[in-house]
């Protein structure tokens, strides 16, 4: 299908169509997964389970992937599902109702906005967008459309860390004036690798789109996309996103900072990833900061109970956890009261000069996050309420979009004093950061 074709399909008569349609509360949404990488595998097996969906479609530029996810579907006792190489055809296809996009970084913003031009609501991964200017043509397409919108987000999903950001905001350890994110992931070096031929059944000029085109290296595709800047955005816009929107929960959810800096670089033996394996980012928020920290190599945790003072005949030993939370990936808040302590496992809160544990949670027993916030979707997508979400895309793009002000600090070597828009006047090095030098036709944002 040609591009054109596609274009008229998206603003014609079927996007009207779509837009119009109503489900009824028990109606199966019928579901395309766009990408079928590990990530998309695992939206396959939690749509192919879940009453409210039918998982209809499976696209990919590979052909081992969608002959691997048709296998899946089956066992999961699905129906086989239309296949798809090009997601366009996907969008075009009337039976096709919402879309869950597990694709590449580089990918989600152009697959979000055609699709919801098709008139589809979509589930994208995270982050929400690969660079500034894409997060803002996204938001621009959803306001445009009025299409339901959910990122990846799913910790906003958890409900004991729902039950913690309502303790921050209940002043549990008084105002926080500091939100820490940890992103501490040892990742394997890449050796160098030669350019090698599209294996059979690979669209490679799919796989790339909006990113310049260039010869096949296994070292760029399957996950490993992650650590080149054509296609990814390193571990602070991968793992570290996560926990980045996490900061900005705990501090309600504020707009651009004032200012962001960010330093790092490539530690250990030399390979060929492009992104930093250790970097260190501060936000300004006015009276308020963020700081975020990403080590790729081997480290130790962070955040753990301090020993308990030695106890007294009048004043007993303040209580500890019988299993301090360590973190790795998580976040700690300081306030002025106290400071909390979580991660996937819980939270802890500790108060006082002697820092006595307070509070704790753990997460029950069974839960799958990303099940509840794919429920969350659909629900929203049966109510047409934006309001619904757990994490609308606006608010999922301003957390992309502190990851995105780290790497161009990182890249530009300096400071960035940040405008609303975001921009950065008299600052043409970083200006020229907010979006890619050139998009490849036709595949332009």
């Amino acid at each position: 299908m040609s591009h054109s074709t596609t274009r008229r399909v998206f603003l014609g008569a079927a996007s009207a169509a779509a837009a119009s349609r109503v489900w009824g509360a028990n109606d199966r949404i019928n579901v395309a997964i766009i990408g079928l990488g590990g990530r998309g595998t695992n939206h396959l097996n939690i749509y192919s389970k879940m009453p409210e969906a039918r998982v209809a479609g499976l696209c990919d530029v590979n052909q081992t992937a969608r002959e691997k996810s048709q296998a899946t579907l089956a066992k999961n006792g699905g129906d086989k599902a239309k296949e798809f190489v090009d997601m366009r055809e996907a969008f075009a296809d009337p039976s096709i109702e919402a879309v869950s996009i597990a694709t590449p970084n580089h990918w989600h913003a152009l697959a979000t906005i055609w699709a919801v031009h098709a008139g589809k609501d979509v589930y994208c991964e995270k982050p929400a967008c690969y660079n500034i200017h894409e997060g803002q043509a996204m938001i621009a397409a959803q306001e445009q459309t009025k299409r339901i919108v959910q990122i990846g987000s799913q910790h906003r999903s958890m409900p004991f860390k729902i039950k913690a950001m309502q303790s921050l905001r209940d002043g549990v350890i008084g105002e926080v004036y500091l939100a820490k994110g940890l992103c501490f992931k040892p990742r394997p070096t890449l050796p160098h690798t030669e350019d090698s031929p599209t294996p059979p059944g690979v669209n490679w000029d799919l796989f790339l789109g909006p990113a310049p085109m260039r010869p096949f290296n296994e070292l760029r595709f399957a996950y490993n996309w992650h650590w080149f800047w054509d296609t990814g955005n390193g571990d602070i816009g991968n793992q570290g996103v996560h926990e980045m929107g996490v900061c900005r929960w705990a501090l309600g959810d504020p707009q651009w900072p004032k200012a962001a800096v960010a330093m790092g670089g490539k530690y250990g033996p030399p390979d060929q990833r492009e992104t930093p394996n250790t970097l260190l980012a501060s936000y300004d928020f006015g009276g308020r900061e963020i700081i975020f920290e990403v080590r790729g190599n081997d480290t130790n945790a962070e955040g753990s109970a301090p020993p308990a003072p030695r106890p007294t005949a009048d004043k007993p030993a303040p209580k500890r956890p019988d299993t301090p939370i360590n973190v790795t990936v998580g976040n700690i808040f300081y306030g002025f009261d106290g400071y909390m302590v979580m991660n996937d496992t819980g939270y802890q809160i500790y108060k006082g000069t002697s820092s006595e544990l307070v509070a704790e949670e753990k997460p029950q027993r069974g839960e799958d996050s990303t099940r509840q916030h794919m429920e969350n979707f659909l629900a929203a997508c049966h109510s047409r309420k934006q309001t619904d979400l757990h994490d609308p895309l606006a608010n999922a793009v301003l957390s992309a979009g502190l990851c995105h002000l780290a790497n161009i600090s990182y890249r530009s070597g300096h400071k960035l004093n940040v405008e609303a828009g975001p921009k950065f006047t008299g600052d043409p090095t970083a200006t020229a950061m907010i979006t890619r030098p050139v998009y490849r036709k036709p595949y332009v944002v």
